[in-house]
C-alpha cells in the first residue's frame, strides 16, 4: 500500500513538473478542455470515487500554487483544508519522532525465542538471568518480554512441547505400537502389527495376520511383553481394535494406556516413521506372495532393524548391535590396516551389513 502511494505521488509530482514546461497558452487551452469535461460529468451528477493518499497529497500541494476556491469541485473546501493539517501533523510526527534505543542483533532475537520455545515454563526473568549469568549477554527482562510478545501471546505452557519432554524423558520405559496395511501378489490385504521401544528404536514384536481382533491383538501383546518387563507406558492410537477390554488387559500386563488424540499421528510420531521406514526401505522393493511370506520377509527386515541399520537419533547407533563411539583422533579417509572389510546380503542383496575383520599378516 505504502510504495502503491509512493509511486502515484511520484507520478503526480513528474505531471505537475511536464506541465510547468509547457507554454502558457497551451496550458491555458488544456485547463479550459478538462473543465469542459468536468461540466459534463457535473451535469451527469456522476460521483468520484474517494481520493487516495497521493491524490490528497498533490491536490494540497497544488492549491498552494493558485487561487483553488474557484476550481475545487470533487470535495468541499473544509475537506482539503483538512487534507493540509493531516500533512502538517504527519510531517511534524515524523520529524520529532524519537529514534529509540536500537534492536537486538537477529541472532540473538531468535536465541530468546528459541530459549522461550524449549523452556515453557520459563519467564522473561529467567531468561534475561540465564543470558546474564551464564552467557555474559546483559539483557533487561522487559526488553526479553518485547521480543516474546512480537508473535502474538505466549501460551504456558505449550501443550506440544509437555509431551514431547514427556516422551524423551520416558523412552526407555515406553513403547509404542500400530498397525499397516500391505497388498499381496492377489491382492488380497493383511495386517501388520509392530511394537516397537521408544528409548532404543527397538522392534519387540513384529507379525500379521488377514483377520485382525481384539483376541490376536491381545495375544500379540503377550508374546512382545513377557513377565518381568521394564515398560510402565503404552502408545497407541484411536483405532476401533484398541477396545477398552483390550486396554484392561494391557493394563494388567503393567503397562498405561496413553490414547493418543484424535487425527494426531505426530502424538506417536515415532511409530509412524518406523511403518513409513518398512515400507521405503523394504515392502516397496518386494511383492509378498502370500501372509506367511509376508511374515518371512518382515522377519529377516525386524532383525536387520535391530542388529544391523544405523540409527541417526541414537547417536548414531544400532538398537542391539555393538554401540561403538568413533574416536576423534582414529584417521580418517583410510582403512584399518590388518583388516578386512566383510559384508552380509540381507534379502537376497536388498541391503547389506558391513563389518571389519582381522586378517592374518
Amino acid at each position: 500500500m505504502l510504495h502503491s502511494n509512493l509511486l502515484s505521488a511520484l507520478v503526480g509530482a513528474m505531471a505537475v513538473f511536464c506541465l510547468g514546461l509547457q507554454s502558457r497558452s497551451a496550458l491555458a487551452a488544456e485547463n479550459l478542455f478538462l473543465r469542459k469535461q468536468l461540466a459534463l460529468f457535473q451535469e451527469r451528477k456522476t460521483k468520484p470515487r474517494r481520493a487516495d493518499n497521493s491524490t490528497r497529497w498533490l491536490m494540497a500541494t497544488l492549491s498552494r500554487l493558485f487561487d483553488w476556491r474557484g476550481a475545487l469541485v470533487v470535495v468541499k473546501p473544509a475537506t482539503l483544508i483538512g487534507w493540509h493539517r493531516q500533512g502538517f501533523r504527519l510531517f511534524w510526527r515524523w520529524k520529532s519522532k524519537r529514534p529509540g534505543r536500537p534492536k537486538l542483533p537477529k541472532n540473538l532475537q531468535q536465541l530468546i525465542r528459541r530459549m522461550a520455545a524449549e523452556n515453557p515454563s520459563w519467564g522473561q526473568e529467567r531468561i534475561a538471568d540465564e543470558l546474564t549469568l551464564k552467557l555474559r549477554i546483559s539483557i533487561s527482562p522487559r526488553t526479553v518480554q518485547k521480543y516474546l510478545t512480537e508473535d502474538g501471546p505466549r501460551r504456558t505452557p505449550d501443550p506440544n512441547q509437555r509431551w514431547l519432554t514427556f516422551v524423551r524423558n520416558h523412552a526407555r520405559v515406553t513403547v509404542a505400537c500400530d498397525f499397516f496395511t500391505v497388498v499381496t501378489a492377489r491382492f488380497r490385504v493383511v495386517y501388520a502389527f509392530m511394537v516397537m521401544e521408544l528409548g532404543r528404536r527397538s522392534i519387540l514384536h513384529c507379525n500379521v495376520t488377514t483377520h485382525p481382533t481384539a483376541e490376536w491383538t491381545i495375544q500379540q501383546f503377550r508374546e512382545a511383553l513377557p513377565g518381568g518387563h521394564p515398560y510402565e507406558y503404552i502408545i497407541h492410537d484411536r483405532d476401533s481394535i484398541f477396545s477398552n477390554r483390550l486396554d484392561q488387559v494391557v493394563k494388567d500386563l503393567g503397562l498405561y494406556v496413553l490414547r493418543t488424540p484424535v487425527r494426531a499421528p505426530k502424538a506417536n510420531a515415532i511409530c509412524e516413521r518406523l511403518v513409513g521406514t518398512v515400507r521405503r526401505e523394504c515392502l516397496d522393493f518386494l511383492i509378498p506372495l502370500s501372509e506367511r511370506h509376508l511374515k518371512t520377509i518382515l522377519k529377516a527386515w525386524v532383525t536387520h532393524y535391530n542388529c544391523g541399520r544405523p540409527h541417526m537419533s541414537l547417536g548414531p547407533g544400532i538398537p542391539r548391535g555393538l554401540q561403538q563411539v568413533v574416536s576423534d583422533n582414529a584417521p580418517r579417509h583410510t582403512l584399518p590396516a590388518g583388516q578386512a572389510i566383510r559384508s552380509r546380503a540381507i534379502l537376497n542383496g536388498l541391503h547389506h551389513e558391513y563389518w571389519l575383520e582381522n586378517v592374518a599378516a
